[in-house]
């Protein structure tokens, strides 16, 4: 049986990706969630989760970080990305933080159904030879995903609680530690992604966020 994590906060989406999901095959079960947290809490509970389809905008993804945190606590599963944006550039991106395709919510249902056939055949999807291009920004992108990759699930919620403007005490408090713990992954933290402060390590992070085309409010 192949068991799927559909994440996405849209519940109308959220549901006609659980339809499509649904008849891919006939032995497939389908867990839903409507936010990073709740798809982390049925990750951490669901341990038999084979593929999660995550909405790149759900709350406290923070863009790409949330991609980047599920692969770091649950490296086993694999992670498709949902968007409204399909920019090449974001899908390369995603691809390179460890997604292992990318889903445009514009697709059909055949080209989602093709999407998600290739990834649970471990086989390698249809992309746009767009993305195949190597520039400056790619290397920089792989430099940090191997960057982030280098920290532990705990230093990366100690780095988003950072980049939310939370202070030592609270994360501490937030995350259950003590503050010389919270001191102790910080200094991990900037070596590895060789900073110097918490701005140049929130501003590093805020470069994951990705615009939503689907709630940017026009003029």
């Amino acid at each position: 049986m192949t068991r799927i994590l559909v994440a996405d906060d849209h519940p109308l989406f959220r549901l006609a990706l659980v339809q499509a999901v649904g008849s891919l095959e006939d032995d497939i079960e389908i867990v839903e969630a409507d936010g990073l947290d709740s798809a982390r809490e049925v990750l951490g509970s669901r341990r038999d989760i084979d593929l999660v389809l995550l909405d790149l905008h759900m709350p406290g993804s923070h863009g790409l970080m949330g991609l980047v945190r599920l692969r770091s606590e649950f490296p086993s599963v694999a992670v498709v990305m949902i968007s409204a944006n399909d920019d090449p550039l974001v899908m390369r991106r995603a691809l390179t933080y460890g997604a292992s395709g990318f889903i445009p919510k514009r697709s059909s249902i055949t080209a989602i159904q093709a999407m998600l056939r290739a990834v649970i055949a471990c086989e390698d999807p249809p992309h746009s030879p767009m993305l195949d291009r190597h520039n400056s920004e790619a290397a920089q992108d792989r430099e940090l995903a191997t960057r982030l990759a280098s920290l532990s699930p705990q230093q990366l919620r100690v780095l988003t609680l950072v980049a939310e403007g939370l202070l030592n005490k609270q994360i501490a408090d937030r995350l259950d530690i003590q503050e010389r713990t919270v001191k102790a992954h910080m200094s991990a933290v900037f070596e590895r992604l060789d900073v110097r402060n918490r701005t140049q390590a929130s501003t590093l992070l805020r470069s994951l966020e990705i615009a939503d085309p689907s709630r940017t409010i026009s003029d």
